[in-house]
């Protein structure tokens, strides 16, 4: 008599379990971060008194800038929750465009806003740039091959799509940071506007040429192993519609990208207080956004899905400079705010170091944790350098 009653039960079980998954919806307490990136917004537009009066007192200074960085650490976070479940149900590679496409535009958005708004600053876009490069190909890149390699010793990835973002990453990288440093018509590292037009147009027609190899003529260089994919899925499922998570990922958007603007100015005055470098701005502001979708591909080369890790890290970096040269571009010839894209010499060492060990990194066919401490090596010389030339 115990076995049938025992079988009944758990069917009972089982069945109001799958119901529940099924029918139940995920709580409306889980959106906090949007409720507070609102409120956070609308107090910045209300207390621009106290906001200027905090702008002398270096700790005030300060701990408003945690706040509101605060803020939109966890804004984006929540974006990357709905984005990785769109990503997920979209499938490889479209799945992972969608991601990258998602941070990367509030990346460049907010580079944008802050670029236009209070005083010039003409090197924003160039150190932002920097920074994602440095800490995409080193920080996190290094991260996730280090600790990938820790828990599964070596790790498989389509060598194939390592290669073709590399070969775009490349020759965006060097035109946007290290030529305008060569040019003639202008002096220091400035770009005439011709050339810049002529660099904003190659930018966007190469990273669309990238996209339609991405997705169509190509779309096996960029897949998830299929022992991976069911797992992936799983892991990720949600019980809302895709169109609620692909809303949620607007109503996000918006006050992210309106309190990065409110942020520039007393990110402005923390540089100048504190004496501190000028591209930690950038620096911040490439933290800030690029976290939470690292953490993503961090957790992937734990979960031994290494290749998903290199579609959103390299992506990532591809991106950033193929999207953020032609708008701020843009945004220069429309202000006429000027506009520096070329690197220091120090920087540009650094730079081409870290393209010529990631080009060797993705050489092999396999990844384990030498390649990934030697990239994290580069980050802290980056790190050090930003401080101390």
């Amino acid at each position: 008599m115990n076995g049938p009653c025992v079988g009944l039960k758990s069917a009972l079980r089982f069945n109001l379990e799958n119901h529940d998954l099924k029918t139940n919806r995920a709580p409306w307490w889980r959106e906090w971060p949007l409720a507070l990136a609102l409120l956070t917004l609308i107090l910045t537009l209300l207390g621009k008194a106290w906001i200027a009066a905090a702008l002398d007192k270096p700790s005030m200074l300060i701990a408003l800038l945690v706040i509101i960085c605060g803020v939109i650490l966890a804004a984006a976070v929540a974006i990357v929750r709905h984005a990785d479940v769109v990503a997920h149900r979209l499938g490889e590679p479209a799945g992972t465009l969608l991601l990258t496409l998602t941070i990367t535009g509030l990346e460049v958005c907010m580079v944008a806003f802050v670029m236009s708004t209070g005083t010039d600053k003409p090197t924003l876009a160039r150190d932002t740039m920097f920074a994602v490069v440095m800490l995409v190909l080193n920080g996190f890149m290094g991260l996730a091959l280090l600790l990938g390699g820790l828990r599964h010793g070596e790790q498989p990835y389509n060598l194939q799509s390592a290669n073709a973002f590399l070969v775009m990453i490349l020759p965006l990288t060097v035109l946007g940071l290290v030529l305008p440093n060569y040019t003639r018509t202008t002096p220091g590292p400035t770009l005439a506007p011709f050339q810049m037009i002529f660099l904003s147009l190659m930018s966007v027609a190469i990273y669309a040429v990238f996209l339609f190899v991405q997705n169509r003529r190509h779309r096996g260089f960029f897949m998830i192993p299929e022992e991976a994919v069911g797992a992936a899925v799983a892991e990720h499922d949600s019980p809302r519609s895709t169109l609620h998570h692909a809303v949620m990922l607007a109503l996000y958007g918006v006050p992210l990208v309106l309190l990065a603007k409110q942020m520039a100015v007393p990110l402005d005055a923390m540089v100048l207080k504190l004496g501190a470098p000028p591209a930690l701005g950038g620096f911040i502001m490439a933290v800030l956004v690029l976290t939470p979708e690292s953490i993503a591909a961090i957790r992937a080369a734990l979960a031994n899905r290494l290749q998903r890790s290199v579609n959103i890290l390299l992506g990532s970096v591809l991106a950033s400079i193929g999207l953020t040269i032609p708008l701020v571009i843009a945004v220069s010839l429309s202000t006429g705010r000027g506009l520096v894209l070329g690197l220091d010499p120090v920087d540009t060492v650094l730079l081409v170091l870290s393209l010529i060990t990631s080009i060797l990194t993705f050489s092999l066919p396999r990844t384990n944790l030498l390649l990934g401490s030697v990239h994290l090596l580069l980050f802290g010389s980056y790190l050090m350098l930003m401080f101390d030339r």
